[in-house]
């Protein structure tokens, strides 16, 4: 590689421009002076190890080695000459540089850039490394870095293009550059690798984004070959194409020695010998490369300031010129004044131009806006505080009152005095020294501006807020004050309203952007950051620059601005408070937090239970707002929260959660997706289920901008705190860093709005279809967020759903899932859903989720064992009962009884069988013996033959079993016929033993 100070080197920045003219003989002499050296130049040898090095002459033609000038020592290797001054080889001393051009005097500058400069590489590729993405590669060729005249602009897509240059330093130097870098959603990275392809320290890697027009970055090179690196990543995965990285006058230094002067390049001069700069020509004037002045347009031409040609004036139109008004006077009166547009680069004399209209037409003021008064010389003033007005007099807040803070403009008669505007190049975003509104009675106007595509800019510098103190005692769910305006756009092509706030003198952020006309319209934005404030709107009339002004007739304009709770503000009215001080007055003491005033007797009233307090409209009873199903006030009553504690009663039963194992903040990444350059990203999501008695624990950062921070000290880069923020997470190995991208961080819940069981609440609904409900008999318990964040996308709001369901298997903290049919978490970017899977989501043990086993009887014990219904559906709670003993007899024990008493059983059975069977016997003998009685007549005597019976004698079981018959003889005999007479006859034996007779 050819060094950096040889001519032909230089000579790149000179292609592609017309030289100065020269004359002719002037010419010839110069070349006859310098034909000896035509062919050959003179170069320096490397530096040997004492520092040394020879000037040695060498031929432009390859070969050629004939009369040539001997070698000779040069000078010593830290010499270099001093900015102005170039190095003339031929007798190795700084001469200054002529008239026209300049030198940085140890190095270059590059400043033109109608084409890629000589030694600039650009390259683009996917840095997407998944060969699934490869064929998308092809679509990068043409993402490069684009030459713009005055500058470089990288691309806008998803690829990556990379500037490189490389350049070989004889001492230590320096590269500095300018540059534009407004959008955060491209990556802007530059770094330099040294000799052995080590890049630099990571802490000036990462740029920074510009806030106001361009910036200028330096680092430190070191000696010998290096390389540098401008790359930029853009990733527009929200459908909007990011604004381009600029980069203009890249200079080097530290290559020891510049042989030759850089020419002014158009539009510049060096009026002097010796310049290291060129000075740009002012506006109407021109240059050409090289000049050592500028030259001025005709009176019929005009140019903007460093222009390299004129222009031709067009007809003065009504669209150059507009109108504003003078101060008022002492008659309170004004003037309509009719002013040019600046730069003037119309012409009156043309045919068909049209003249400025008179000015100085008087008419009265305006009154003064409100919390101002006029004063006697018709200016308007503040009122002191403690006292309030409409616009005229002041009046002191009557007493129980205090005033209620804030800045309030709809007159616009003069700019406020917190305000301030200017005009945004659209070409090379530099600010003008010009008016990029102006004010019109009624409401306040976009100016004409130098070009079409300027961006006319209006800022409201807030130095802090008064939120009223039960605000202020609730650091993490607040509304400090907000900020109201009206506005409309009148628009015939494609004209943008940019709304932007900034936080601490940070970058503004866009808040919210209108495209083409748009009605007269109100819109809010709520402040939650007590802190100094600024408040931006921009207006661009088209993208596309012409030289002349087309559409200086398309206007924003606003109406009114109202900005609530201002430090050091004014009062439009008096706002009631409570009667606590004993000397009440117009600063009087407010309730404390939680309480509310009751408009009639001025005092303070506690917000009932499960109510939370409007902050900013503390009056009676119907400012206690009541919270949500399932949540509850925090002490102040400033915000509802879920203590991670739920309760639902059934006709059978009360179930009772415990959130508590899902406190702790979760996160969750969606598939990965594409765009249409094949850059992968990820929707990264990070829950706080119920946060920490109410505040917020979810952050999500954009750290696109922020990645030199160290870890612990994020702080100081953009962030989101909500219950559930999203951001876009950009891989490692696709920027190329040790850690992902994290950028466009977006709020999804900053408000608990309740927790049930039903699928709607407050007009956000989870539906059931999204998730794939597994019949447990247990519904699922769901969050309701909605989110502050109101776009023209989502005109209620952003909101979000978290399932939280039980799912026995899934051990703490379980697992989250996005909605099948919804990779992203949303259908229609408004409304979020998610699932929650978990053991820590069942219900509370209680004694319906168990059951006893009893065990049978061995060796005299029992036992009773408690188990878990299957499946257990329940989590926490109680705990299963211990197994319980008791004392029981065994089947031997009870066998014997039964054997035993059995036994006794039988044998007193056979005994009463005994018995009765003896006694039925003698009542058979003494039934038969009356029988027999009953047959004698009452004079006859018994026969001879029978033997006589004494009284009290038993011969029943003679009678009875004399005879040798068997059992069922003696049966059959004692149911023997009865009598004719109705008597039974009864067997008798004869004494001699014969046959027996029937009596």
């Amino acid at each position: 590689m050819a060094e950096p100070g040889h001519s032909h080197h230089l000579s790149a920045r000179v292609r592609g421009r017309t030289e100065r003219r020269i004359p002719r003989l002037w010419r010839l002499l110069l070349w006859a002076g310098t034909a000896f050296q035509s062919e050959y130049h003179y170069e320096y040898t490397a530096c040997d190890s004492t520092g040394s090095r020879w000037r040695v002459a060498v031929p432009h033609t390859p070969g050629l080695c004939t009369s040539l000038p001997d070698p000779i020592k040069g000078t010593e290797c830290s010499f270099s000459c001093n900015a102005g001054e170039f190095l003339d080889m031929k007798d190795q001393s700084c001469k200054p540089c002529a008239e026209g051009r300049y030198s940085l005097g140890t190095g270059i500058r590059f400043d033109e850039w109608d084409e890629l400069p000589h030694g600039f590489a650009s390259l683009s590729a996917n840095m997407e490394l998944d060969d699934s993405a490869a064929e998308s590669t092809g679509n990068c060729t043409s993402s490069k870095w684009v030459p713009r005249g005055d500058y470089i602009a990288s691309n806008t897509d998803e690829c990556t293009a990379t500037l490189m240059y490389a350049v070989n330093l004889k001492q230590s130097g320096t590269v500095n550059f300018e540059y534009y870098y407004p959008d955060s959603s491209i990556i802007f990275e530059f770094f330099v690798q040294n000799d052995q392809c080590q890049p630099n320290a990571d802490d000036s890697r990462w740029m920074k984004t510009t806030e106001k027009g361009w910036e200028f970055h330096s680092v430190e090179l070191n000696r010998g070959n290096n390389v540098l690196y401008w790359r930029t990543t853009a990733f527009s995965v929200w459908t909007k194409v990011p604004k381009p990285v600029l980069v203009r006058n890249i200079a080097i230094t530290g290559v020891a020695y510049t042989s030759e002067c850089f020419p002014c390049k158009p539009g510049t001069y060096a009026d002097k010998q010796g310049s290291s700069f060129c000075k740009l020509c002012p506006a109407n004037s021109y240059s050409n490369k090289g000049e050592t002045s500028c030259h001025q347009c005709d009176p019929d031409k005009y140019s903007e300031k460093g222009s390299s040609s004129c222009n031709v004036r067009p007809a003065c139109t009504d669209k150059d010129y507009f109108y504003t008004h003078t101060a008022c006077d002492a008659n309170g009166e004004t003037q309509l004044m009719y002013k040019w547009a600046k730069p003037k680069i119309c012409s009156e004399d043309l045919e068909g131009a049209v003249k400025l209209p008179a000015s100085g037409v008087k008419t009265h003021c305006p009154p003064c806006n409100p919390g101002f008064f006029k004063t006697n010389n018709s200016t308007c003033q503040p009122c002191p505080y403690g006292s309030y007005s409409n616009g005229s007099d002041c009046t002191r807040c009557p007493a129980g009152t205090e005033p209620a803070v804030g800045f309030e403009y709809k007159w616009w008669n003069t700019l406020p005095t917190n305000m301030e505007t200017t005009v945004l190049s659209g070409i090379n975003f530099e600010y003008k020294g010009m008016t990029g509104w102006e004010v019109a009675g009624d409401h306040i106007y976009t100016a004409a501006g130098a070009s079409d595509n300027d961006f006319m800019i209006l800022t409201l510098v807030v130095p802090g807020f008064r939120p009223p103190q039960s605000v202020m005692a609730d650091t993490e769910n607040k509304e400090v004050a907000r900020i109201t305006f009206v506005f409309e756009t009148l628009c015939s092509v494609n004209c943008e309203l940019y709304f932007m706030v900034g936080v601490n003198s940070r970058t503004n952020t866009p808040v919210e952007t209108w495209k083409g006309s748009k009605g007269k319209q109100s819109y809010t934005y709520i402040i939650e950051e007590n802190t100094t404030t600024s408040f931006t709107w921009a207006f661009q009339r088209t993208t596309f620059h012409e030289a002349s002004r087309k559409y200086t007739n398309d206007v924003a304009k606003i109406y009114s601005i109202n900005v609530t709770n201002v430090m050091n503000g004014v009062a439009s009215y008096c706002r009631p408070c409570a009667l606590e001080a004993s000397d009440v007055g117009s600063s009087c003491t407010s309730c404390p937090a939680g309480y509310y005033i009751d408009r009639d007797s001025g005092t303070c009233h506690s917000c009932p239970t499960n109510t939370i307090l409007k902050a900013h409209q503390p009056y009676g009873v119907q400012a206690c707002v009541p919270c949500g199903p399932g949540t509850k006030n925090n002490k102040i009553h400033s915000l509802c929260y879920n203590d991670c504690t739920f309760s639902r009663n059934t006709p059978t039963r009360t179930f009772n959660y415990n959130f508590s194992a899902l406190a702790n903040t979760v996160t969750l990444a969606g598939g990965p997706s594409f765009t249409s350059k094949g850059l992968k990203y990820f929707h990264h999501f990070t829950l706080s289920l119920c946060g920490n008695q109410g505040r917020k624990m979810s952050v999500c950062t954009d750290n696109v901008t922020d990645l030199r921070i160290p870890e612990g000290e994020s702080g100081f880069s953009k962030s989101i705190t909500a219950y559930v923020c999203q951001a876009v997470i950009i891989p490692p190995e696709v920027t190329g860093y040790k850690a992902g991208v994290s950028s466009q961080p977006v709020s999804l819940a900053d408000r608990l709005i309740g927790v049930t069981t039903d699928m709607t609440l407050d007009g956000i609904t989870s539906p059931a279809e999204l998730f794939h409900l597994e019949s447990l008999g247990i519904p699922d318990v769901i969050f309701f967020y909605r989110s502050n964040d109101v776009t023209q996308s989502c005109s209620s709001g952003r909101s979000t759903t978290i399932r939280v369901r039980c799912s026995p298997q899934k051990t703490v903290p379980g697992s989250l899932l996005l909605p099948g049919t919804c990779s992203d978490g949303t259908c229609d970017g408004c409304n979020f859903h998610f699932l929650w899977e978990s053991a820590a989501a069942c219900p509370l043990c209680s004694v319906a989720d168990y059951h006893a086993i009893v065990s049978s009887c061995v060796a005299g014990i029992q036992k009773t064992t408690y188990v878990w219904r299957e499946p257990k559906l329940c989590s926490g709670g109680i705990s299963l009962p211990e197994q319980r003993v008791t004392i029981c007899k065994t089947i031997d024990f009870w066998l014997k009884v039964g054997i035993s008493a059995g036994t006794c059983t039988a044998i007193l059975l056979t005994v009463l069988t005994c018995y009765f069977w003896k006694k039925n016997q003698k009542l058979e003998y003494k039934y038969s013996k009356l029988v027999m009685n009953a047959t004698l007549k009452d004079c006859d005597l018994p026969a001879a033959d029978s033997c006589a019976i004494m009284e009290g004698e038993d011969v029943e079981d003679d009678l009875i079993f004399t005879s040798k018959k068997s059992l069922f003889g003696k049966i059959k005999s004692f149911t023997s016929k009865r009598t004719p007479d109705g008597f039974d006859s009864v067997p008798l034996k004869t004494s001699s033993g014969g046959l027996d007779m029937d009596l």
